[in-house]
């Protein structure tokens, strides 16, 4: 998979950085001083770098956990995210991610135990009365890298006493195992991003197939894992009710919909330097040839179709989802 591994000197002897190089040994091991000298360099070619992503092993120096950018959650009481990695392993066309890293390269923050103290600090300043969540798959996909960092592993330890703590893995992968060889944690949620297959055949490279997401809710609701639904971001095709009928009939004909802990609906957003990045990546792709409109610096859909997608998907999701479990994703992504 990794045909070069960066690593900063001070992480060369860490227990997880020697678990990721035993795992790859004929790759070419370049030792930095920070993964920035790489990472940040200017004039980098993401497209080939995307192609075949060399991987970094870094530390990362505070701000661990952050709020939220503003319309991010399903309505906790507090919410913060944390990104032990930097860049996804899959290739989706409307990923703000390429808009933000000049670099494609997989960083892995290894400190894992400097990310949980600061998640039990931070949910040490709220009540216990209160709901404070933590979500994992901002930067990243918080499982399809499960088998190499052990990262949902690790966290799910960290939040499983923490009463009034909430952890959301977000995912569109089917890594699995560490969840099944474990107990079940009940305030742990494995949110899984969907799209109907024809969209995601088009735009979201190298992704499991929709029907391989659904086996893997399917197990984890068997062992009584809560999971997720997360439609979002909602892509507009001239046939989008169709399609997106197809995909709520296919998930509801395999998921249980009571063991469901909530669902989220949100469009495509990206800040205006970001889409024009895409716009750069990929000049002949259809998806940036979308009547997308500049609102308040955000390149989104006109208000109109973004208002009928959302209320279509919500009339036809609460046809099997209680409407309070059912959120609108109203994120605003930042520009750096």
């Amino acid at each position: 998979m990794y045909s070069t591994i960066y690593v900063e000197r001070e992480v060369s002897e860490h227990s997880l950085t020697q678990r990721v190089l035993s795992q790859f040994p004929s790759a070419d091991k370049v030792e930095c001083e920070r993964y920035g000298e790489i990472f940040n360099r200017k004039a980098q070619d993401f497209r080939l770098q995307k192609q075949r992503p060399s991987l970094m092993l870094a530390r990362k120096y505070g701000n661990h956990v952050l709020p939220v950018p503003a319309g991010y959650g399903v309505g906790g009481d507090h919410n913060y995210y944390f990104s032990v990695m930097l860049n996804c392993i899959y290739d989706c066309r409307y990923c703000f991610l390429q808009g933000m890293y000049r670099s494609a390269v997989h960083v892995v923050f290894v400190n894992y135990d400097e990310f949980a103290e600061s998640i039990r600090n931070s949910a040490s300043e709220h009540g216990s009365h209160e709901q404070v969540w933590y979500f994992s798959g901002y930067d990243c996909d918080s499982l399809a890298m499960e088998p190499i960092i052990g990262m949902a592993e690790y966290f799910i330890e960290t939040v499983k006493s923490l009463d009034h703590v909430w952890l959301e893995l977000r995912t569109k992968s089917t890594q699995i195992r560490s969840l099944l060889n474990q107990d079940v944690v009940p305030n742990v949620v494995t949110a899984f991003s969907v799209t109907p297959d024809r969209i995601s055949a088009s735009l979201e490279h190298k992704v499991p197939r929709l029907d391989k997401r659904i086996a893997a809710m399917v197990r984890l609701q068997e062992r009584d894992w809560k999971i997720g639904l997360r439609f979002d971001p909602l892509i507009f095709v001239r046939d989008y009710q169709v399609q997106y009928h197809e995909l709520i009939e296919k998930i509801f004909s395999s998921v249980d919909p009571d063991l469901i802990h909530s669902v989220t609906i949100g469009t495509f957003r990206l800040p205006k330097e970001f889409y024009r990045t895409l716009e750069n990546l990929y000049p002949d792709s259809q998806f940036v040839a979308q009547p997308f409109v500049l609102s308040n610096g955000t390149v989104t859909y006109p208000k109109s179709v973004e208002t009928d997608m959302k209320g279509w998907c919500y009339e036809r999701l609460v046809e099997f989802i209680d409407s309070d479990r059912i959120h609108f994703d109203e994120l605003e992504l930042e520009s750096g």
